[in-house]
């Protein structure tokens, strides 16, 4: 046994500790916000947008956001808990298995821009940690248009995210990483071919995908670790700051779908520098 603890320098251990205990301090509402506010970005659906950015004082109140595919048309819904016309009247449970399965407290399915595919990896204790915040977030009467379901639904699971995470995998810096990029659901954009299907056996991290807005158009980045296409020749530092100040190794601003700095910059030191391993581990695709 002593020989086993000399291999581990006193300050490792001591620094584990340290975190774990942070981690058992740290209550289900502070988690969940730290979740929903550093690593999610749930405002990008469902926090009204204005001409100058999110309109915060109605944040999470959903409606200006539209998505009409041939499939469906949908707007990012309400998740304030205001009780007609949020979550508010919503069970613990509902709201986990809106989070989980895409399945509404009525029981009909809800469209796959909610990227709930990417939330079956939630450990229990984060999936509890963001129902105890969304009960916190201030309500806010919204009516939003219903969806319309014009065709029949497909969504893909994700590689190695069918299933709950649990604590101690996240204790290893790649699992974490991986936890972390997909529950940011990372994959939603930089795992699209070209034409815009998923195709995460083909495209995984490949991008080439172009999105279009009020902000002009913008083709997902290659984020495998090629040394040419991809970020393979990028140091962790300009990998660190593209994640939390938005922008490219040459220094030019992210456009939005990516423009994610102000989640991302909140995220503690561990958690970069688990996404940062993480994306070194992509395979390299051209």
């Amino acid at each position: 046994r002593e020989k086993t603890m000399a291999r581990f320098p006193v300050t490792c251990i001591v620094a584990f500790i340290v975190s774990t205990a942070s981690a058992t301090a740290q209550t289900l509402v502070e988690r969940g916000s730290y979740l929903v506010n550093a690593v999610m970005a749930c405002d990008g659906c469902h926090t009204p947008r204005g001409k100058s950015g999110f309109i915060m004082e109605k944040r999470f109140s959903g409606g200006s956001q539209v998505w009409d595919t041939p499939a469906y048309t949908v707007r990012g819904t309400n998740i304030t808990p205001d009780r007609e016309t949020g979550i508010g009247a919503w069970s613990d449970d509902e709201i986990r298995r809106s989070l989980t399965e895409g399945i509404h407290r009525h029981g009909r399915p809800i469209a796959p821009q909610m990227p709930f595919a990417f939330y079956k990896i939630l450990t229990p204790r984060d999936l509890d940690a963001l129902v105890a915040y969304m009960r916190t977030i201030t309500p806010v009467r919204n009516e939003v248009q219903p969806p319309v379901y014009k065709a029949a639904m497909h969504t893909d699971l994700v590689p190695g995210a069918v299933k709950p995470f649990t604590e101690e995998t996240l204790r290893d810096p790649l699992k974490r990483g991986f936890y972390l990029a997909t529950i940011a659901h990372c994959m939603e954009c930089h795992g699209r071919r070209p034409d815009g299907a998923q195709d995460y056996k083909n495209t995984w991290g490949k991008g080439g995908y172009v999105f279009t807005g009020p902000w002009g158009s913008a083709v997902t980045s290659n984020i495998t670790s090629h040394p040419k296409s991809g970020i393979g020749a990028w140091t962790d530092a300009e990998v660190r700051r593209a994640l939390t100040h938005g922008v490219s190794r040459d220094g030019r601003a992210f456009k939005q779908p990516m423009a994610r700095q102000d989640y991302f910059s909140r995220m503690t030191e561990e958690d970069l520098s688990a996404m940062v391993a993480w994306l070194r581990s992509l395979p390299p695709l051209e």
